[in-house]
This record gives structure tokens, sequence and C-alpha cells, in this order.
């Protein structure tokens, strides 16, 4: 079983490689960069995770595992408080969409099935609305949340500022959130138009 230390150790050494990851990307990044921001030596990083790819890896999972568990927290100051701690996994993502890897294509696989289930249950609940293409709807929401972060700075001269710092994610959220809670259109003129396109390149 490890000690307390060393699975703070792990830990540490993790949220360093994500922040990293975030700012230099996966291939600009060096074992020995990740251990020197997490204040370890680069031989106790490759015992943790093995090798730059393992710690990639564990960042990947992180983040998976943050959006699993995640859905929001009603209480304001919780909602504020996750929302601060997650500028380094928005980095992290902007960057790793960017560059398009294999990893970065799993990844944004997993997120879309995460949403999916979580969009489903929060149907089977009466807080979403049904959708005619449930995968479909996963998909598009996902982009919709990460397209900022993808557009990085075109958006972030756009709205002032950094879309992976606090302020300007939540602004950009919230306007998100006021379109799908209260809609944007005022009839389904479009909806219904589009849904005849369907019908025919389909």
């Amino acid at each position: 079983m490890r000690s307390v230390d060393d699975m703070t150790a792990r830990a540490r050494i993790r949220d360093a490689a994500l922040a990293r990851f975030g700012l230099d990307g996966v291939a600009g990044t060096s074992v020995r960069a990740v251990a020197a921001d997490a204040g370890v030596s680069p031989a106790l990083v490759l015992h943790h995770f093995e090798s730059k790819e393992g710690l990639r890896r564990a960042c990947d999972e992180h983040v998976l595992a943050l959006i699993r568990s995640g859905g929001g927290d009603s209480d304001v100051s919780g909602l504020v408080e996750s929302l601060r701690a997650a500028t380094p996994v928005r980095r992290y993502l902007g960057r790793a969409l960017v560059e398009a890897t294999d990893e970065a294509r799993a990844l944004f696989a997993g997120i879309v099935e995460s949403t999916r289930r979580w969009l489903a249950e929060r149907e089977a609940e009466g807080a979403v609305r049904p959708a005619a293409d449930e995968r479909a709807r996963a998909v598009t929401y996902v982009s919709w949340l990460l397209a900022p972060l993808v557009l990085g700075d075109l958006v972030g001269e756009a709205l002032g500022g950094d879309p992976a710092e606090t302020s300007v994610a939540v602004r950009g959220a919230r306007a998100g959130l006021e379109m799908l809670t209260h809609g944007l259109f005022t009839d389904e003129r479009w909806l219904t138009a589009f849904t005849a396109a369907q019908r025919e390149v389909s």
C-alpha cells in the first residue's frame, strides 16, 4: 500500500504536469521541467509514472475522472471554488485538442461518452429535455463547451481575457447556459428547415 506521502507526491507531480502540458504542450515539455515545477527529482517522476507518456495518461485519466464526477454544484461558493480550481484543466484540454493527437481524440471521445450518459441521466430526472439524436446532442454540447478553449486567442480577444481563466470561462458559460435554458430563437423556422434538410441529405 502506498504511503500518504507517496500518494501526495504522485498527485503533486500530476498536477504540475497538467499545468505544464497546458502551457507548453506534451511535446514541448520535459520530465525535468515537470519535476522542477513539482519540486521533486526527475527520478521520482519516472518512479511514479515510468515515462512522459505515462504522465500524460495520468493527466487524461484525471481530467476524465473530474468530468465524470462533475455536474455542477448548486452551492455558489462551491461552484466558484471548483471553477477556479479547474483553470489548469481547461488550459490542458485546449492545448491537447489543438494538437489533435490520437490520445487527444481518445480523450475527446471519453468526454463525449461521459456527457452523453450525464445528459441521459438528467433527462430521466426531467431536468433535460428529450433529444431526437442523443449522441449528436452530446457531441454538440461538448463541442460548444470546448470551442472557446480550442479557439483560445480569438475568443480571448473578443471577450477580453484568457478563456481558460475563471472570469472569462464563467462569462462564456453563463451566456451559453442562458441560451440553453431559455432558448435563443422565438419560433421553429430554422429547426423545421434543418430537420427537412437532414432528411434530404441522409
